[in-house]
């Protein structure tokens, strides 16, 4: 797994790319998340559009984001899920978590 970051008028977007299964990646985009709430970024995007596959761990990577985003006061939005994660998302009932969205300018006009 790989991620790239990106921000657009006052929204940053998190692209992740590959198979999504925890791992020392998993670290580094909690750190990311960290530093941007440190910097009072409370708007974050979740891009998974370049994302082949994710397991348990995966998930553990969004919820734990979430949570954190959450907690203080910021907002996170999913977007480009592919279906095969959108199954994943409803069978473990996270689908009532996260708010998903087709495209970018959907997601944004959602804050």
């Amino acid at each position: 797994m790989s991620y790239s970051v990106d921000e657009k008028d006052g929204v940053v977007c998190i692209a992740l790319n590959g198979k999504i299964m925890g791992g020392p990646e998993a670290t580094e985009i909690n750190e990311k998340i960290n530093l941007l709430l440190d910097e009072h970024k409370l708007k974050i995007l979740v891009d998974l559009k370049n994302v082949d596959w994710m397991n348990s761990s995966g998930l553990g990577i969004l919820i734990g984001a979430v949570t954190v985003i959450k907690n203080n006061n910021g907002a996170l939005r999913l977007i480009h899920v592919s279906d095969r994660i959108k199954n994943l998302l409803r069978i473990t009932k996270l689908d009532t978590v996260f708010e998903i969205h087709d495209t970018y300018e959907a997601a944004i006009a959602s804050f």
